[in-house]
């Protein structure tokens, strides 16, 4: 069994922590906080080990009445593998902790990419995260990781000559009441490319890739408007039947009358998701066109969820004895992932058996 030990339990911390529970193959070591916020007393509630992320502040657990297993140091000398979800910056800061204990350590997209070894998605470069001296992965952002999974099966089957994408992204998440704007659009950033195409370069150093990025007064999820020229001039059904075998993409069937990411999120919750979580890519199945060898598709990407998978998929990575299949399809069976409508076709699972 992999320990696993989660530094930070906020948005993704909480999720990847929750996810590392139910795997077959790992346990969870604990989880280290900051403050003794309601995340921290949820973490108790669960059962979780809780570390004090600040030694300093060991303390303001106590006199909030939150018990502590220890200090963060205890938890990375526990684990086997910690899973960094700190704010942008701060994993930046803590490689050194983990390099002190020779802990091998997943950061977050929100870092730049040399603070570890490689970037990492999944369903493109799982088998290079195996290689030899490779101790520290970054597991690309939200909207990154949605590109990547989009662009790997593209690239595989028919080339990729061209990507070209604008990012819609959220203004903030449900939780963050500092963030905005509140009546706006903003250009951002106002000069091109977005950082989110040589992003996609750090998995892909050789597609050729433009993004764009607005920010919106919404908190729900980002939108792709993605246009890609093919290598091949295959027709839209052909691209429908490639895309739906990739268990991490939903084609959202017309039939289904969801037309924007409100309800993409009330489906998800409908469903019994935990949290509403939609850890999937959600195509517009009825978006996508081919014109020659252009095609065009709208997606959308829960910025709050999409990248906990593809932790769970580096923890083995780094630990694990899995291939990159058996790890994608232990982390599936075991959270759910594989959302499909009644509509078209049979429905797979959409909640942990």
């Amino acid at each position: 069994m992999i320990e696993v030990g989660v530094n930070g339990y906020g948005t993704i911390g909480k999720r990847v922590a929750d996810a590392v529970e139910v795997q077959t193959d790992m346990t969870l070591a604990g989880v280290a906080k900051t403050r003794p916020n309601f995340e921290a007393e949820a973490a108790v509630r669960k059962g979780y080990p809780l570390y004090a992320a600040i030694p300093d502040r060991a303390a303001q657990f106590h006199e909030a009445g939150i018990d502590v297993a220890g200090e963060v140091d205890d938890l990375v000398m526990r684990a086997d593998v910690i899973v960094d979800t700190t704010p942008s910056g701060i994993g930046a800061e803590n490689r050194s902790l983990y390099e002190r204990y020779n802990t091998p350590a997943v950061f977050q997209g929100g870092e730049d990419p040399n603070v570890a070894d490689r970037s990492f998605v999944a369903r493109a470069n799982f088998d290079g995260a195996r290689e030899e001296g490779v101790d520290y992965l970054r597991v690309v952002s939200c909207n990154t990781t949605g590109l990547s999974r989009l662009m790997a099966p593209l690239r595989e089957t028919y080339g990729v000559e061209k990507a070209r994408v604008t990012l819609v992204r959220r203004g903030g998440d449900p939780g963050q009441t500092e963030r905005g704007p509140i009546n706006d659009i903003l250009p951002d950033p106002v000069k091109i490319p977005s950082h989110h195409g040589p992003d996609v370069n750090t998995i892909f150093p050789d597609l050729d890739i433009d993004t764009l990025g607005v920010k919106v007064p919404a908190t729900l999820m980002h939108l792709h408007s993605v246009n890609v020229t093919l290598g091949a001039t295959p027709d839209a059904d052909e691209v429908r039947s490639l895309l739906g075998e990739e268990s991490r993409l939903f084609l959202v069937p017309e039939e289904s009358g969801i037309d924007g990411t409100g309800k993409l999120k009330e489906f998800a919750m409908d469903t019994g998701r935990p949290r509403g979580d939609l850890w999937e890519n959600c195509i517009w199945a009825n978006s996508l066109t081919v014109e020659d060898d252009d095609l065009y598709l709208f997606q959308s990407i829960h910025q709050e969820s999409d990248v906990v998978p593809e932790n769970v998929d580096a923890v083995r990575a780094l630990a694990g004895d899995a291939s990159q299949t058996e790890s994608m399809e232990t982390t599936d069976e075991t959270l759910g992932v594989g959302l499909e409508s009644l509509f078209g076709g049979p429905r797979q699972r959409v909640v942990p058996r």
